[in-house]
């Protein structure tokens, strides 16, 4: 059985037969709720989440299978090589309002540092097993989760994932998530223009990637929230 159905928020885990994948919903199931019955927990507007380069490696041919579980290809066995990481969060606007009916995409490197992308070097060594993209859409309560790897580093850039959001057909917010504590992100040269050098708004896109509580496996957690404008963004030069 998959992580679950593509393109579709988290409504029940019945039947779900992974353990850590049950925990680790309801864990941030219950955290977003929490989160949104506060009154006057977000009395300031919020900072809306730095936009970063897309880069040239946006897949030019989706996988037939784009859903939220990177790390199943279709119905293969065999699972993707990598540190296994749930990626979570909330995509709201700048009161803190949840937005439904958002497309979360996110693309990235294999465990080999390899992208899905014809003009990507090392596609003969790309491991086949790992989606490399995936898609969600949020519910009402704005959430999205996705199940990866922990990227690695490749020559010339620090270890990242790609991340973007629209709404209502428009692309309202193109990013890039960087991990709490690696070294190469004060030597890469997209992470030091984002915010114009701005270590604050850097922050907003910097995680740590946790152990999941109880996993024998060494698997991960991470959460990035994500706060956007309704407009369709300015467009950045690709990086």
């Amino acid at each position: 059985m998959r992580y679950y159905r593509p393109m579709r928020p988290i409504d029940t885990l019945s039947g779900c037969p992974d353990y850590h994948r049950r925990k680790f919903l309801q864990n941030a199931l219950a955290g977003s709720a929490a989160f949104f019955t506060v009154p006057g927990a977000l009395a300031e507007a919020l900072t809306r989440t730095p936009t970063d380069a897309e880069g040239p490696f946006y897949p030019d041919n989706l996988p037939l299978d784009t859903d939220n579980d990177l790390l199943i290809v279709n119905d293969k066995i065999s699972p993707a090589v990598g540190a296994v990481s749930y990626l979570s969060g909330v995509v709201m606007n700048t009161k803190g309002q949840p937005l439904r009916n958002a497309v979360v995409e996110i693309w990235q490197v294999d465990n080999q540092g390899i992208y899905l992308h014809s003009k990507a070097q090392g596609q003969d060594k790309r491991d086949r097993n790992f989606q490399s993209y995936g898609r969600f859409l949020t519910g009402s309560k704005g959430q999205y989760h996705f199940r990866t790897i922990k990227p690695p580093s490749y020559p010339g850039r620090t270890p990242h994932i790609h991340v973007a959001v629209s709404h209502r057909n428009k692309r309202i917010l193109t990013t890039q998530l960087y991990i709490e504590g690696e070294k190469k992100n004060l030597k890469d040269f997209l992470y030091r223009r984002i915010g114009g050098g701005d270590p604050k708004l850097q922050k907003l896109v910097t995680i740590p990637f946790k152990p999941l509580a109880g996993s024998k496996a060494g698997e991960l957690t991470a959460r990035l929230d994500l706060v956007v404008g309704l407009t369709p963004e300015d467009p950045v030069k690709t990086g």
